[in-house]
C-alpha cells in the first residue's frame, strides 16, 4: 500500500537529485523490496498444527540431532 503524500515527497526529492544519486536511490529502494519479509502470517499455518505424527517428529528431531553433529571437512 502506497501513501500518496510520501510517495509525492520522495518523488519530489528525487527531482532535485543529480542523475548518479537518483541511480543510488533506485538500488536502494530495490534492496529495500527485497529484504522486506514475506510468506504469510503465523496465524495461517496454525490450520496444520498437528499434520504430522508425533512418532514422525520424534525420527525428524533424530535425524537432526544426528547430523547436526557431523563435521562436513568438504567445506
Amino acid at each position: 500500500m502506497v501513501n500518496a503524500s510520501i510517495k509525492s515527497e520522495i518523488l519530489q526529492q528525487l527531482d532535485a537529485l543529480p542523475y548518479d544519486l537518483q541511480r543510488r536511490v533506485l538500488d536502494f529502494a530495490r534492496a529495500l523490496a527485497l529484504s522486506a519479509p514475506s510468506g504469510v502470517p503465523g496465524k495461517r499455518l496454525l490450520r496444520f498444527a498437528g499434520a504430522i505424527q508425533k512418532d514422525e517428529l520424534q525420527l525428524m528431531a533424530e535425524a537432526i540431532e544426528a547430523e547436526c553433529e557431523r563435521i562436513n571437512d568438504e567445506w
